[in-house]
Protein backbone atom coordinates (compact mmCIF):
# COMPACT_ATOMS: atom_id res chain seq x y z
CA UNK A 1 0.00 0.00 0.00
CA UNK A 2 1.30 3.44 -0.92
CA UNK A 3 1.55 6.32 1.52
CA UNK A 4 -1.16 8.24 -0.34
CA UNK A 5 -3.64 5.37 -0.26
CA UNK A 6 -2.98 4.76 3.43
CA UNK A 7 -3.37 8.46 4.22
CA UNK A 8 -6.59 8.93 2.28
CA UNK A 9 -8.05 5.63 3.48
CA UNK A 10 -7.41 6.40 7.14
CA UNK A 11 -8.71 9.96 6.85
CA UNK A 12 -11.91 8.91 5.12
CA UNK A 13 -12.52 6.01 7.50
CA UNK A 14 -12.17 8.24 10.56
CA UNK A 15 -14.54 10.84 9.09
CA UNK A 16 -17.07 8.17 8.04
CA UNK A 17 -17.09 6.18 11.28
CA UNK A 18 -19.69 7.55 13.67
CA UNK A 19 -17.83 6.73 16.88
CA UNK A 20 -14.56 8.18 15.63
CA UNK A 21 -16.01 11.37 14.16
CA UNK A 22 -17.92 11.91 17.42
CA UNK A 23 -14.63 11.99 19.33
CA UNK A 24 -12.29 13.58 16.79
CA UNK A 25 -14.66 16.23 15.39
CA UNK A 26 -17.90 16.63 17.34
CA UNK A 27 -16.17 16.65 20.75
CA UNK A 28 -13.73 19.30 19.55
CA UNK A 29 -16.61 21.51 18.39
CA UNK A 30 -18.60 20.86 21.56
CA UNK A 31 -15.81 21.70 24.00
CA UNK A 32 -14.82 24.78 22.00
CA UNK A 33 -18.03 26.52 23.07
CA UNK A 34 -19.21 24.51 26.09
CA UNK A 35 -16.06 24.72 28.21
CA UNK A 36 -15.66 28.56 28.17
CA UNK A 37 -19.40 29.12 28.77
CA UNK A 38 -19.32 28.99 32.61
CA UNK A 39 -16.56 31.63 32.58
CA UNK A 40 -18.35 34.03 30.22
CA UNK A 41 -18.51 36.74 32.89
CA UNK A 42 -14.74 36.39 33.41
CA UNK A 43 -14.96 37.34 37.12
CA UNK A 44 -17.06 36.08 40.00
CA UNK A 45 -20.22 38.01 40.84
CA UNK A 46 -22.49 38.21 43.86
CA UNK A 47 -20.84 35.55 45.99
CA UNK A 48 -22.69 35.45 49.34
CA UNK A 49 -20.92 36.31 52.59
CA UNK A 50 -22.00 36.68 56.21
CA UNK A 51 -21.12 39.71 58.34
CA UNK A 52 -20.65 39.66 62.10
CA UNK A 53 -20.62 43.29 63.20
CA UNK A 54 -19.73 43.32 66.88
CA UNK A 55 -18.60 46.96 66.75
CA UNK A 56 -21.65 48.73 65.27
CA UNK A 57 -19.66 51.90 64.83
CA UNK A 58 -19.66 54.41 61.95
CA UNK A 59 -16.48 52.73 60.67
CA UNK A 60 -18.04 49.27 60.60
CA UNK A 61 -21.17 50.59 58.89
CA UNK A 62 -19.02 52.30 56.25
CA UNK A 63 -17.15 49.05 55.55
CA UNK A 64 -20.46 47.23 55.13
CA UNK A 65 -21.76 49.93 52.76
CA UNK A 66 -18.66 49.55 50.59
CA UNK A 67 -19.17 45.79 50.50
CA UNK A 68 -22.82 46.22 49.51
CA UNK A 69 -21.70 48.32 46.54
CA UNK A 70 -19.23 45.71 45.30
CA UNK A 71 -20.33 43.44 42.44
CA UNK A 72 -18.19 40.50 43.52
CA UNK A 73 -19.90 39.81 46.84
CA UNK A 74 -23.36 39.98 48.33
CA UNK A 75 -24.08 40.24 52.04
CA UNK A 76 -26.45 37.31 52.41
CA UNK A 77 -26.75 37.37 56.22
CA UNK A 78 -25.96 39.48 59.27
CA UNK A 79 -25.03 36.86 61.86
CA UNK A 80 -25.23 37.70 65.56
CA UNK A 81 -22.02 35.80 66.38
CA UNK A 82 -19.33 33.56 64.88
CA UNK A 83 -21.18 30.38 65.84
CA UNK A 84 -24.12 31.32 63.66
CA UNK A 85 -21.83 32.53 60.86
CA UNK A 86 -19.89 29.25 60.80
CA UNK A 87 -23.15 27.33 60.56
CA UNK A 88 -24.00 29.33 57.44
CA UNK A 89 -20.64 28.40 55.87
CA UNK A 90 -21.07 24.71 56.72
CA UNK A 91 -24.52 24.70 55.13
CA UNK A 92 -23.05 26.32 51.98
CA UNK A 93 -25.28 29.38 52.30
CA UNK A 94 -22.31 31.76 52.31
CA UNK A 95 -18.74 31.63 50.97
CA UNK A 96 -17.05 33.67 53.69
CA UNK A 97 -17.36 35.53 56.98
CA UNK A 98 -16.37 39.09 57.79
CA UNK A 99 -15.89 39.67 61.53
CA UNK A 100 -15.67 43.26 62.71
CA UNK A 101 -14.68 42.97 66.38
CA UNK A 102 -15.92 45.17 69.20
CA UNK A 103 -14.29 48.62 69.58
CA UNK A 104 -12.33 48.30 66.35
CA UNK A 105 -13.43 51.75 65.18
CA UNK A 106 -11.98 53.45 68.25
CA UNK A 107 -8.80 51.37 68.07
CA UNK A 108 -8.16 52.28 64.43
CA UNK A 109 -8.93 55.95 65.01
CA UNK A 110 -6.40 56.10 67.84
CA UNK A 111 -3.85 53.97 65.98
CA UNK A 112 -3.68 51.38 68.72
CA UNK A 113 -1.81 48.21 67.68
CA UNK A 114 -3.65 44.91 67.72
CA UNK A 115 -6.87 46.23 66.21
CA UNK A 116 -7.93 44.11 63.29
CA UNK A 117 -10.78 42.80 61.17
CA UNK A 118 -10.93 39.06 60.52
CA UNK A 119 -12.00 37.29 57.36
CA UNK A 120 -12.75 33.56 57.01
CA UNK A 121 -13.14 32.10 53.54
CA UNK A 122 -14.35 28.77 52.15
CA UNK A 123 -11.19 27.32 50.57
CA UNK A 124 -12.94 24.57 48.59
CA UNK A 125 -12.82 26.81 45.50
CA UNK A 126 -9.53 28.67 45.48
CA UNK A 127 -10.36 31.19 42.76
CA UNK A 128 -13.66 32.15 44.38
CA UNK A 129 -12.00 32.45 47.78
CA UNK A 130 -9.33 34.69 46.30
CA UNK A 131 -11.96 36.94 44.70
CA UNK A 132 -13.95 37.27 47.92
CA UNK A 133 -10.81 37.97 49.94
CA UNK A 134 -9.62 40.69 47.55
CA UNK A 135 -13.03 42.36 47.50
CA UNK A 136 -13.30 42.46 51.28
CA UNK A 137 -9.72 43.71 51.63
CA UNK A 138 -10.37 46.44 49.05
CA UNK A 139 -13.54 47.58 50.82
CA UNK A 140 -11.77 47.70 54.19
CA UNK A 141 -8.76 49.51 52.78
CA UNK A 142 -10.90 52.11 50.98
CA UNK A 143 -12.94 52.75 54.12
CA UNK A 144 -9.90 53.15 56.36
CA UNK A 145 -8.17 55.41 53.86
CA UNK A 146 -11.22 57.67 53.61
CA UNK A 147 -11.97 57.83 57.33
CA UNK A 148 -8.45 57.83 58.81
CA UNK A 149 -6.27 59.66 56.26
CA UNK A 150 -3.71 60.58 58.87
CA UNK A 151 -3.31 57.08 60.33
CA UNK A 152 -0.81 54.63 58.88
CA UNK A 153 -2.38 51.30 58.02
CA UNK A 154 0.26 48.58 57.63
CA UNK A 155 -0.35 46.20 54.75
CA UNK A 156 -2.49 48.69 52.84
CA UNK A 157 0.24 50.39 50.84
CA UNK A 158 -1.29 51.41 47.48
CA UNK A 159 -0.24 49.11 44.65
CA UNK A 160 -1.16 49.73 41.03
CA UNK A 161 -1.53 46.50 39.05
CA UNK A 162 -1.46 46.50 35.27
CA UNK A 163 -2.03 43.04 33.72
CA UNK A 164 0.27 42.48 30.77
CA UNK A 165 -1.17 39.41 29.00
CA UNK A 166 -4.49 38.49 30.60
CA UNK A 167 -5.71 42.07 30.34
CA UNK A 168 -9.21 41.29 31.56
CA UNK A 169 -7.85 39.32 34.54
CA UNK A 170 -10.71 36.95 33.79
CA UNK A 171 -11.02 33.24 34.54
CA UNK A 172 -11.91 32.31 30.97
CA UNK A 173 -8.81 33.93 29.53
CA UNK A 174 -6.72 32.08 32.13
CA UNK A 175 -8.36 28.64 32.13
CA UNK A 176 -9.49 27.94 28.58
CA UNK A 177 -6.14 28.45 26.76
CA UNK A 178 -4.56 25.98 29.17
CA UNK A 179 -7.35 23.38 29.09
CA UNK A 180 -7.60 23.67 25.28
CA UNK A 181 -4.28 21.83 25.00
CA UNK A 182 -5.70 18.94 27.03
CA UNK A 183 -8.88 18.89 24.95
CA UNK A 184 -6.93 18.79 21.69
CA UNK A 185 -4.64 16.05 22.98
CA UNK A 186 -7.31 13.81 24.47
CA UNK A 187 -9.80 13.96 21.59
CA UNK A 188 -7.12 13.05 19.06
CA UNK A 189 -5.60 10.44 21.37
CA UNK A 190 -8.94 8.71 21.95
CA UNK A 191 -9.97 8.66 18.29
CA UNK A 192 -6.62 7.64 16.78
CA UNK A 193 -5.87 4.92 19.37
CA UNK A 194 -9.35 3.45 18.93
CA UNK A 195 -8.98 3.56 15.14
CA UNK A 196 -5.65 1.69 15.17
CA UNK A 197 -6.79 -0.85 17.76
CA UNK A 198 -10.00 -1.63 15.83
CA UNK A 199 -8.11 -2.08 12.56
CA UNK A 200 -5.78 -4.53 14.26
CA UNK A 201 -8.65 -6.38 15.95
CA UNK A 202 -10.54 -6.86 12.68
CA UNK A 203 -7.41 -7.83 10.74
CA UNK A 204 -7.54 -4.79 8.45
CA UNK A 205 -4.24 -3.32 9.61
CA UNK A 206 -1.84 -3.03 6.65
CA UNK A 207 1.80 -3.83 7.19
CA UNK A 208 4.66 -1.75 5.90
CA UNK A 209 6.20 1.56 6.84
CA UNK A 210 4.29 3.51 4.21
CA UNK A 211 0.97 2.27 5.58
CA UNK A 212 1.94 3.23 9.14
CA UNK A 213 3.20 6.64 8.01
CA UNK A 214 -0.02 7.22 6.07
CA UNK A 215 -2.22 6.50 9.08
CA UNK A 216 0.01 8.61 11.32
CA UNK A 217 -0.13 11.53 8.85
CA UNK A 218 -3.93 11.28 8.60
CA UNK A 219 -4.32 11.43 12.38
CA UNK A 220 -1.83 14.28 12.63
CA UNK A 221 -3.77 16.20 9.96
CA UNK A 222 -6.98 15.97 11.97
CA UNK A 223 -5.15 17.16 15.08
CA UNK A 224 -3.52 20.03 13.21
CA UNK A 225 -6.83 21.27 11.80
CA UNK A 226 -8.47 21.02 15.22
CA UNK A 227 -5.70 23.08 16.83
CA UNK A 228 -5.82 25.75 14.14
CA UNK A 229 -9.60 25.87 14.58
CA UNK A 230 -9.14 26.54 18.29
CA UNK A 231 -6.22 28.96 18.11
CA UNK A 232 -7.73 30.85 15.22
CA UNK A 233 -11.52 30.90 15.01
CA UNK A 234 -12.52 29.84 18.53
CA UNK A 235 -10.10 32.17 20.30
CA UNK A 236 -11.29 34.99 18.07
CA UNK A 237 -14.99 34.26 18.69
CA UNK A 238 -14.41 33.94 22.43
CA UNK A 239 -12.29 37.11 22.45
CA UNK A 240 -9.37 35.31 24.05
CA UNK A 241 -5.91 36.87 23.52
CA UNK A 242 -4.38 35.10 20.52
CA UNK A 243 -2.17 35.41 17.47
CA UNK A 244 0.94 36.56 19.30
CA UNK A 245 3.37 34.68 17.02
CA UNK A 246 1.52 33.15 14.08
CA UNK A 247 4.60 31.95 12.10
CA UNK A 248 5.80 29.96 15.12
CA UNK A 249 2.33 28.47 15.58
CA UNK A 250 2.35 27.29 11.96
CA UNK A 251 5.46 25.29 12.82
CA UNK A 252 4.65 24.02 16.31
CA UNK A 253 0.98 23.05 15.88
CA UNK A 254 1.71 20.26 13.34
CA UNK A 255 4.56 19.07 15.56
CA UNK A 256 2.23 18.78 18.54
CA UNK A 257 -0.44 16.99 16.49
CA UNK A 258 2.16 14.60 15.07
CA UNK A 259 3.41 13.80 18.59
CA UNK A 260 -0.07 13.07 19.91
CA UNK A 261 -0.84 10.97 16.82
CA UNK A 262 2.36 8.96 17.37
CA UNK A 263 1.39 8.39 21.02
CA UNK A 264 -2.05 7.22 19.87
CA UNK A 265 -0.54 4.75 17.41
CA UNK A 266 1.69 3.44 20.19
CA UNK A 267 -1.28 2.94 22.52
CA UNK A 268 -3.33 1.41 19.72
CA UNK A 269 -0.57 -1.13 19.14
CA UNK A 270 -0.65 -2.24 22.77
CA UNK A 271 -4.35 -2.98 23.28
CA UNK A 272 -6.60 -5.61 21.80
CA UNK A 273 -9.60 -3.46 20.84
CA UNK A 274 -10.87 0.07 20.53
CA UNK A 275 -12.88 -0.31 23.72
CA UNK A 276 -9.74 -1.30 25.59
CA UNK A 277 -8.00 1.81 24.28
CA UNK A 278 -10.77 4.05 25.62
CA UNK A 279 -10.84 2.22 28.96
CA UNK A 280 -7.12 2.88 29.29
CA UNK A 281 -7.14 6.52 28.14
CA UNK A 282 -10.34 8.08 29.47
CA UNK A 283 -9.23 8.03 33.15
CA UNK A 284 -6.07 9.95 32.23
CA UNK A 285 -7.81 13.24 31.39
CA UNK A 286 -8.07 14.69 34.91
CA UNK A 287 -4.53 13.66 35.96
CA UNK A 288 -3.18 15.20 32.75
CA UNK A 289 -4.90 18.50 33.60
CA UNK A 290 -3.08 18.72 36.92
CA UNK A 291 0.21 17.40 35.57
CA UNK A 292 0.31 19.97 32.76
CA UNK A 293 1.29 22.70 35.20
CA UNK A 294 -1.39 25.38 34.93
CA UNK A 295 -3.44 24.52 38.04
CA UNK A 296 -0.26 24.20 40.14
CA UNK A 297 3.23 25.30 39.05
CA UNK A 298 5.18 22.42 37.57
CA UNK A 299 8.40 23.53 39.28
CA UNK A 300 6.67 23.24 42.67
CA UNK A 301 5.89 19.55 42.13
CA UNK A 302 8.18 16.73 43.32
CA UNK A 303 10.90 15.76 40.86
CA UNK A 304 9.42 12.36 40.03
CA UNK A 305 6.03 13.98 39.30
CA UNK A 306 7.70 16.50 36.99
CA UNK A 307 9.42 13.64 35.17
CA UNK A 308 6.05 11.97 34.54
CA UNK A 309 4.48 15.27 33.47
CA UNK A 310 7.10 15.88 30.78
CA UNK A 311 6.24 12.57 29.12
CA UNK A 312 2.78 13.92 28.24
CA UNK A 313 2.54 16.00 25.01
CA UNK A 314 0.13 18.47 26.63
CA UNK A 315 2.81 19.56 29.13
CA UNK A 316 5.31 20.97 26.61
CA UNK A 317 2.31 22.16 24.58
CA UNK A 318 1.23 24.22 27.59
CA UNK A 319 4.66 25.86 27.64
CA UNK A 320 4.60 26.39 23.87
CA UNK A 321 1.14 27.53 22.85
CA UNK A 322 0.33 29.85 25.74
CA UNK A 323 3.58 31.84 25.30
CA UNK A 324 3.14 31.91 21.52
CA UNK A 325 -0.58 32.73 21.52
CA UNK A 326 -0.96 35.03 24.49
CA UNK A 327 2.54 36.46 24.98
CA UNK A 328 4.02 36.66 21.49
CA UNK A 329 7.07 34.63 22.52
CA UNK A 330 9.75 33.68 20.03
CA UNK A 331 10.86 30.15 19.15
CA UNK A 332 14.05 30.73 21.12
CA UNK A 333 12.07 31.42 24.28
CA UNK A 334 10.23 28.09 24.04
CA UNK A 335 13.12 26.00 22.77
CA UNK A 336 13.24 23.82 25.91
CA UNK A 337 9.61 22.71 25.64
CA UNK A 338 9.98 22.40 21.88
CA UNK A 339 12.97 20.08 22.28
CA UNK A 340 11.00 17.88 24.70
CA UNK A 341 8.14 17.65 22.20
CA UNK A 342 10.59 16.56 19.49
CA UNK A 343 12.02 13.88 21.80
CA UNK A 344 8.51 12.66 22.58
CA UNK A 345 7.73 12.43 18.87
CA UNK A 346 10.88 10.40 18.25
CA UNK A 347 10.18 7.99 21.12
CA UNK A 348 6.45 7.51 20.50
CA UNK A 349 6.96 7.25 16.75
CA UNK A 350 9.78 4.71 17.04
CA UNK A 351 7.87 2.48 19.45
CA UNK A 352 4.66 2.68 17.41
CA UNK A 353 6.43 2.02 14.12
CA UNK A 354 8.37 -0.93 15.52
CA UNK A 355 5.35 -2.56 17.12
CA UNK A 356 2.93 -2.03 14.26
CA UNK A 357 5.22 -3.15 11.44
CA UNK A 358 6.70 -6.04 13.45
CA UNK A 359 3.36 -7.30 14.69
CA UNK A 360 1.92 -7.13 11.18
CA UNK A 361 4.77 -9.17 9.71
CA UNK A 362 4.53 -11.79 12.47
CA UNK A 363 0.79 -12.20 12.00
CA UNK A 364 1.07 -12.48 8.22
CA UNK A 365 3.90 -15.07 8.27
CA UNK A 366 2.92 -18.41 6.70
CA UNK A 367 2.16 -21.23 9.08
CA UNK A 368 3.57 -24.65 8.22
CA UNK A 369 5.97 -27.43 9.18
Amino acid sequence: MTFRHAFEGALLEILRTRDLVAVAVVSVLFYAFYYPAPYAHQVVERLPIAVVDADRSPLSRAIIRNLEAAHEVEIAAYAPDMLAARALVRSRQVEGILLIPHDVGASVAKGRPGAGIAVWLNGAYLLRAEAVGKTIATAIGATLEARTPGVATPGLTPVVTRPLFNTTQGYRDYIFPAVANIILQQTLLFAAARFVAERRRTGRWQRGRRAVLGVWAACATIGTLSAFFYFGLVYWLQDIPHGGNIPALLLTVPLFAATVAAAALMVGSMVRSGDDALKLLIPTSIPFVFLSGFAWPLVAMPGWVQAIAWTIPATPAMHIFIPLNQMGASLGEIRGALAILVVQLAVFGSVAGYRLTRRARVRSAPVGP
